[in-house]
């Protein structure tokens, strides 16, 4: 655009500001104007009375409560855009007015002021947030000055053909826009099944994260053809690239497709499902989540391993808790010969059952396992239903409580008989070395 036209423009602009204040009509819309912000005012107040958005957004999923609560709380905004729409659609549509430019501003700053306040709250990333609030108010400032149809003629007549599909500017950001909108509407529905289904108590847990994963797989893609579909895209159009697509998989992401379905092949079997206790290789620890790629393993002390599904089908996986929650513990220790196997034995078995943790229902057992050159050798046994709370501080409790007992009942720890021969000196000299 040339600087003539530029000022043709601006020219153009000033003359029709001057005849709008010149107008009556100018004084009637300014005057609906404002009995609509009076309306506006009166109908938010009423609501704010009314309706309590604590108690109407009860049940919902996070984001649908923020944005109850960010409606309720721009309701006067809302209601004075939609009665100057209403206002200006219905004297245009009349023949009263030929554009209602006063009435079209107010419904243009009040909508992009709308769109902002809910982007804010929304979305958390801040550049987001400002590449929307830029959007609002440039199609708003292009509506005020009556070009916006121009400014959408312009971005759709620059285009690239790719196969039969025409792209334009215009064209990507209804895509971009939509796809937006219709992936956070997917994934609030997809959390507000998936706290329904995790509520079930009729499914088991791989069943729950199963169909969690699948509804949301298959709200993204219904979302995609939602969106392509509104925006004129023939999905026919991406078999091309659905081609290529496909060999990628085959080779660059075969990896990603075998985790996936062995995931799914997990979640089906039932092999594993969260809270189980595994040992997988050197990893030991509960399972706190499973998802499409990995399961996370918690080990209890921070760290979280995460481990391809893959891995899971063609290793060797241990799976303390696969038919219940009950875990076997053994505790090894050793007595000199001096001591009495059956009072050992007593003692270790009636410490065991004194454990808060230890099961009463499968009693604890401690048979003597073999005679050794330093003592004999015990093996104590016992049941416990929470492993999740961790083995390691259950046996050390007991054993601790072995060595107090042994200590009041002068029962002996083997300890190792050192004999050391000192050669080469004036005089030979054996000695014998114990520890007591």
């Amino acid at each position: 655009m040339e600087w003539n036209d530029i000022q043709d423009t601006l020219n153009d602009m000033l003359q029709s500001a001057a005849h709008q204040f010149t107008s009556p009509w100018f004084y009637i819309q300014m005057v609906i104007v404002l009995i609509a912000a009076g309306l506006a005012l009166a109908g938010a107040s009423f609501l704010r009375g009314k309706v309590d958005p604590t108690s109407l957004a009860m049940g919902l999923p996070g984001p649908l409560r923020i944005l109850i609560r960010v409606l309720m709380n721009r309701a006067g905004t809302i209601i004075f855009a939609l009665l100057t729409w209403i206002a200006r659609f219905v004297l245009v549509h009349a023949g009263v007015l030929n554009r209602g430019y006063l009435l079209a501003t107010a419904t243009s700053l009040a909508s992009a002021w709308i769109i902002i306040r809910l982007a804010t709250n929304l979305i958390h990333n801040q550049f987001m947030v400002r590449v929307v609030s830029l959007a609002a108010w440039t199609v708003a400032a292009l509506s005020i000055i009556g070009r916006l149809d121009d400014a959408s003629d312009a971005l759709d007549s620059v285009s690239v053909m790719a196969g039969t599909l025409r792209v334009t500017p215009l064209l990507l950001i209804k895509v971009s826009v939509s796809l937006g909108i219709a992936l956070w509407l997917a994934g609030v529905f997809s959390k507000f099944l998936e706290v329904r289904i995790t509520r079930s108590h009729d499914l088991t847990p791989s069943i729950q994260v199963l169909l969690i994963k699948l509804m949301r797989v298959l709200l993204i893609v219904v979302a995609i053809a939602i969106v392509m579909s509104m925006v004129g895209i023939d999905l026919s159009a991406f078999a091309l690239f659905s081609g290529a697509v496909g060999v990628g998989l085959g080779f660059g992401l075969q990896k990603i497709i075998a985790n996936f379905v062995s995931g799914v092949i997990l979640l089906a079997d039932k092999s594993v499902k969260p809270g189980d206790l595994v040992t997988i290789g050197d990893n030991f620890g509960r399972i706190s989540a499973m998802n499409t790629r990995y399961i996370s393993v918690a080990a209890g002390d921070g760290r979280e391993f995460l481990i391809p599904n893959e891995d899971l089908i063609t290793q060797k996986v241990v799976n303390w808790t696969y038919t219940d929650n009950n875990s076997l513990v053994k505790v090894n220790f050793g007595t000199n010969y001096d001591a009495d196997p059956e009072r050992v034995c007593e003692l270790a078995v009636t410490i065991a059952c004194a454990h808060p943790r230890v099961m009463t229902s499968k009693p604890p057992s401690c048979l003597l396992s073999e005679f050794t050159e330093a003592g004999m050798k015990f093996s104590l046994t016992f049941w416990i239903e929470d492993a999740y709370a961790g083995m390691d501080n259950v046996r050390s409790d007991v054993m601790l409580a072995l060595w107090k007992a042994f200590k009041q009942e002068n029962i002996r720890v083997p300890y190792p008989v050192r004999e050391i021969r000192v050669r080469g000196g004036a005089l030979p000299v054996e000695t014998i070395v114990e520890v007591p």
